[in-house]
């Protein structure tokens, strides 16, 4: 064994180091990971991970077929799947800075979450887990059938289930064909019964029937679509953290035509998750900010009227100050009474304001069960469905 693999790891900056040389970077262009499309992580069936550009020069010419450079065991292009835990480990990462002696008050701070951890929603039910759900991104309820749909990274990238976690169907090859998914981020059901999804692997917003066929598919004037969400008019609105915007797509879902695209909000930090209020019209959106150049990272919420006029905004310190640790947005819905539903990856709780016009006030948190939730659905019942990447699973909390 090397005298560097026998390293003793004495410190905190000696383990970050450690795990930056051997985790955080390709071990073929030594490039680190990123949530940049060229450096993102990429899982081979063999095990091994490499960064995207590096999948994309090994192909053979012509085909989309590579050899793994570690074990020479051969895979398609189609196979391979992004490395969600290395991204996660490096939003953790990125999140870790010393905390000032006025912030040092765990203990109290766990006391209040205690207090607002309300007996209103139980945990009623789960489902999913590794081998059902590949590394999840996105949740959506749809009315017209009761059952839930998730974006997740296994071969077909939209599973279908019922609310007691039946798998009932499965729509959207891992490909880049016509009918095909690439790396599906969000999804949204529209008022019709349409699915819509964000593609961040060829840039594009993806429409499907009830059947699973893709009836409309939407690439311009997209660089990084995101979040989505359908707003009273049954029309999309989507993120883009790359162009800093909201765009809002008018079509005929059925028949697959535009009838326009339109950049609804400009100027935003990196906007990702978004939800839309039914009753009155108000985006939720999350910004992603960056605080210094070593990729730290926190969230704000925005929340827009109807008009896109900025109505509220609540910073990450704001929500901390009766958790334990910093809020790190991850999802965001309203609930039926137009309350503010919040999910915190950082806490690993599901926090709930109340409406936007009555101040932020914490109404209760949902913390049971919870590892690392990403998304929010709200069903017709009032119980919400929580998405868990880190466990792989869905959570059904009922009221």
């Amino acid at each position: 064994m090397s005298s560097s693999s026998q390293k003793e790891i004495r410190t905190l900056k000696d383990f970050l180091d450690e795990t930056e040389i051997n985790l955080l970077e390709c071990k073929v262009c030594f490039e680190k990971y990123s949530h940049q499309q060229r450096t993102r992580p990429r899982n081979l069936p063999c095990g091994h991970i490499m960064c995207q550009d590096c999948v994309s020069s090994l192909c053979n010419p012509g085909n989309s077929k590579l050899e793994c450079p570690f074990c020479r065991k051969g895979c398609r292009k189609s196979e391979t799947s992004v490395c969600l835990p290395v991204l996660h480990l490096l939003e953790i990462i990125g999140r870790m800075v010393p905390d000032p002696p006025e912030r040092r008050l765990t203990d109290w701070k766990s006391n209040q979450v205690a207090k607002l951890n309300s007996a209103r929603f139980k945990l009623s039910a789960s489902f999913g887990g590794w081998g059902l759900l590949f590394n999840p991104t996105g949740i959506a309820f749809c009315s017209n059938t009761g059952c839930l749909l998730v974006a997740h990274d296994g071969k077909k990238r939209l599973s279908r289930f019922t609310k007691n976690g039946k798998l009932v169907q499965e729509i959207g090859e891992k490909d880049s064909s016509e009918n095909g998914l690439v790396y599906a981020v969000s999804v949204a059901v529209t008022l019709d019964g349409f699915v819509a999804v964000t593609d961040a692997g060829d840039r594009s917003l993806k429409v499907y029937s009830q059947a699973g066929k893709c009836t409309l598919i939407v690439k311009k004037p997209f660089l990084l679509p995101w979040g989505v969400a359908i707003n009273a008019e049954n029309e999309v609105i989507i993120s883009d953290p790359i162009a800093g915007s909201l765009i809002l797509v008018a079509a005929d879902f059925g028949q697959g035509g535009i009838k326009k695209t339109l950049n609804i909000c400009s100027y935003l930090s990196q906007p990702k998750e978004i939800a839309v209020c039914q009753a009155n019209g108000s985006v939720i959106v999350v910004e992603h900010l960056t605080k210094d150049n070593k990729n730290s990272s926190s969230t704000r919420i925005k929340i827009l009227n109807n008009k896109m006029k900025l109505l509220k905004q609540i910073d990450s310190f704001s929500l901390s100050l009766f958790l334990p640790l910093d809020v790190h947005t991850s999802g965001v819905a309203f609930d039926q009474e137009g309350n503010i539903l919040v999910a915190d990856v950082n806490n690993r709780c599901i926090i709930c304001l109340s409406k936007v016009e009555e101040g932020n006030v914490f109404k209760h948190i949902v913390a049971s069960g919870l590892s690392y939730p990403v998304a929010i659905a709200v069903i017709e019942d009032g119980s919400i469905a929580v998405l868990d990447s880190g466990n792989h699973s869905v959570l059904v909390y009922s009221p």
